[in-house]
């Protein structure tokens, strides 16, 4: 096992990492650009090494800094957490050349399931059931077009290193496409620097199901179940829960089989997650894999009673994999609590937190690093916590989420408790009978709670 391991992240993901390693006896390495000098991740690890200013491209981006850091601090492994390097491959190859292991998937895996292209090309390899689209990128709107029509209109424009929404469009005809094609280009290339696209079919009431998946470097995989994702505003998550209100055991087993043949076609090691699209028929579609831990994670640890973290290290370090496929134990959600104003089309709110009561009791969980005077920087994502409750039935969780909700009080930025205080009253949320696209084309903004507004 390792003896101490440096983490590339920061925030709530860098706390959670710490925990796991703190209760496993591994010593912890805290790297943190000069905005994040007074977050928990600096305060509670082991050793603290700043990287850079504020600027992610100059702090949690810049490769050189942070295999710096786990040099001068004689760490063994690096965890790189979600987002910032967690999905780079060159990243997880200089690791490995510099002597560090890196806690993810192998550099090949994350290159073939990186590129959203490729790994629809690498599943329908390995037999997943893949939405119809193009068999690769497009290189025009001319050739956008043909496979349009080939396809059959509606269909989404995407780009291949995307993600978060950014350079996606929904075309609904032919009339339509040249603009799609270079709007979603622009975007693309702004977001991620990388312009290509690729052409799927745009599928109809579209839920958005993703498998959780463990694997070892023995040949040894499971899949915990399916996480139930279609709460999102324009492509971001807002609410996961598990399980999944619409699936049943027998999709859940086909869907956690073909997600394990995917893993086993690119030989993967460590946490990943299959993402699905599900139309109104109950087809699955494979869209997408992240190789890495998610930030919803924990709705599958509670509704299974698991350690997702501790067992990413532990397959990492070479044991092998302890975790096998049940039937959910309890029914989990998360919300997460975002500094931005849903009364305002969710701007952006950072600042200083005035005021901070988190709401406790059975079956509630808070993953947060924000504390009262905490300052809230504009530099990164605006996430401020992860509302986890859980009970024996989704109206069991469902009651100690609203319970949670009118307990927990931040003052001092504005944050998207209100909009989740809607949700969890919403006939169409309770009922469990919504898509991915409710939250941009429902009307819920008059029934946000009046004493929520600013």
């Amino acid at each position: 096992m390792f003896k101490k391991v440096l983490i590339a992240n920061r925030g709530e993901i860098a706390l959670r990492v710490i925990r796991a390693c703190r209760e496993m006896g591994i010593r912890t390495v805290s790297v943190y650009s000069t905005a994040d000098s007074n977050s928990l991740h600096v305060k509670f690890s082991d050793e603290a090494v700043c990287i850079g200013p504020p600027p992610g491209r100059d702090s949690y981006l810049n490769i050189p800094r942070i295999i710096s850091a786990a040099a001068i601090t004689n760490a063994d492994a690096i965890h790189p957490g979600y987002g910032f390097l967690a999905e780079n491959a060159g990243f997880a190859e200089i690791c490995s050349e510099t002597g560090f292991t890196f806690i993810g998937p192998q550099p090949s895996a994350i290159r073939l399931m990186g590129d959203k292209s490729v790994a629809k090309d690498t599943m329908r390899s390995a037999g997943v059931p893949v939405v119809p689209g193009s068999p690769g990128t497009v290189e025009d709107p001319e050739q956008a077009r043909r496979v349009a029509e080939e396809v059959g209109f509606p269909v989404i424009v995407k780009a291949s290193a995307g993600g978060g929404g950014k350079g996606m469009r929904v075309v609904q005809g032919p009339d339509e496409i040249e603009h799609a094609f270079v709007t979603a280009q622009t975007e693309a290339l702004a977001a991620f620097g990388d312009g290509s696209l690729y052409i799927e079919k745009f599928i109809e009431e579209p839920r958005h199901v993703e498998i959780q998946v463990m694997c070892d470097r023995h040949g040894n995989g499971t899949f915990l179940n399916e996480r139930e994702c279609s709460i999102q505003r324009r492509h971001q998550k807002l609410i996961e829960e598990s399980p999944s209100p619409i699936i049943s055991p027998e999709l859940r087993a086909k869907m956690g089989e073909a997600s394990l043949a995917g893993c086993e076609y690119v030989n993967y090691e460590g946490a990943g997650t299959m993402e699905f699209l599900v139309d109104r028929h109950r087809n699955f579609y494979f869209m997408e894999m992240n190789t890495r831990i998610q930030v919803e994670h924990p709705v599958t640890e509670e509704s299974l009673g698991i350690d997702l973290i501790r067992e990413q290290i532990a397959v990492a370090a070479g044991e092998t994999l302890t975790l096998r496929q049940a039937p959910p134990r309890k029914h989990a959600i998360e919300v997460r609590i975002n500094a931005e104003d849903p009364y305002n089309d969710f701007r952006p709110s950072p600042g200083r937190v005035t005021t901070l009561h988190l709401p406790g009791g059975h079956g509630v969980r808070i993953d947060s690093h924000v504390y009262q005077g905490y300052t809230i920087p504009p530099n990164y994502d605006s996430l401020v916590a992860k509302l986890i409750t859980f009970g024996e039935t989704r109206s069991s969780a469902i009651a100690k989420m609203r319970r949670a909700l009118d307990e927990f009080v931040i003052e001092g930025v504005k944050t998207t408790i209100p909009f989740h205080k809607m949700m969890m009253e919403h006939e169409v949320f309770l009922s469990g009978q919504f898509d991915t696209r409710f939250i941009d084309t429902s009307e819920w903004r008059d029934r946000l709670p009046k004493e929520g507004h600013p």
